[in-house]
């Protein structure tokens, strides 16, 4: 069974934009033809000989050049996996002679990695993808996220939340801090 591929798109960076496709979208709901999206190929425009691939609008892997190998290993390198929506330990990688050899490699080792996933999976990593996307504009604004903003609210060893700014308030906490660093230095 052949899950490849769709041709890679040109330079166009507005072409090179993932787009949802398939029973894993939940705008569309489930494909009439019950099938699973394609996986694409899209080269990466920084590198000509590295390719992103998709599932759907989901990055699946990459398959590329190797850098920095010596002459006699294989040149061809790939990556199976994304995360978060998986653990660690799946995202699998190798080698190959020949760009082909890479392809049915990294085939084979999708079959397995998607046999393991659920919709939920893939909507993780949509989650942190749209979040580091809505991260970078707040950046490219000048905003801070909410936890660089400077905060003067401390959590007492006791466990009660206090303005340390407030004099008041940091009196009554000094001896539970105190003990608390005193029992951490022995």
């Amino acid at each position: 069974m052949r899950l490849f591929f769709q041709p890679a798109i040109g330079g166009d960076r507005a072409a090179l934009q993932a787009q949802s496709i398939g029973r894993f979208d939940s705008r569309f709901g489930p494909r009439s033809d019950g099938g699973m999206p394609a996986l694409t190929r899209r080269r990466y425009p920084e590198r000509q000989d590295c390719w992103h691939v998709y599932y759907g609008d989901v990055h699946a892997g990459t398959i590329a050049i190797r850098a920095g190998i010596p002459h006699d290993e294989d040149p061809w390198g790939w990556s199976c996996g994304f995360y978060p929506g998986s653990h660690p330990g799946e995202c699998t990688n190798g080698s190959a002679p020949t760009f082909d050899q890479a392809r049915a490699d990294f085939e084979d080792a999708w079959r397995v990695f998607l046999s393991n996933r659920t919709e939920d999976d893939f909507q993780e990593w949509r989650d942190a993808r749209d979040w580091t996307a809505r991260k970078y504009v707040m950046w490219e604004r000048g905003e801070r996220l909410p936890s660089q903003r400077p905060s003067s609210l401390m959590r007492c060893p006791c466990g009660e939340v206090f303005d340390s700014h407030r004099l008041e308030n940091t009196v009554i906490h000094v001896p539970h801090i105190t003990a608390a660093e005193t029992a951490r230095a022995r």
